[in-house]
């Protein structure tokens, strides 16, 4: 699914990476970590895909909104839990969207 986003400027989270061969828990966490995503002040949306390489990117209002999610109790958690067992490597960007269009949304 395609996010809504507001009219620019805003903020984008691109998270690439590539995946260990280990599940244990890494549904779940990945759910949970939409859900409290969700829940935070300055959230836009987001849109992920997965094949060899993994990307998600989350959006936001400003760079201050990004910075208490990056330092979620929870999200602390599931960062730690990726470097330690899901992610064999990982690249996260953070970018100012300056314009956007679409088609067909």
């Amino acid at each position: 699914m395609i996010a809504h986003t507001p009219e620019p400027p805003y903020y984008a989270v691109i998270f690439s990476n590539i995946r260990t061969d280990i599940e244990d828990g890494y549904k779940e966490t990945s759910m949970e970590m939409v859900t409290l995503a969700t829940q935070q002040k300055g959230y836009l949306g987001h849109e992920s895909a997965r094949n060899d390489l993994g990307i998600t990117i989350s959006y936001w209002d400003s760079l201050e909104s990004i910075r208490i999610w990056k330092q979620q109790t929870d999200h602390l958690l599931a960062q730690r839990m990726g470097r330690e067992k899901w992610y064999s490597a990982y690249k996260t960007r953070i970018c100012v969207v300056q314009r956007d269009y679409a088609f067909g949304l």
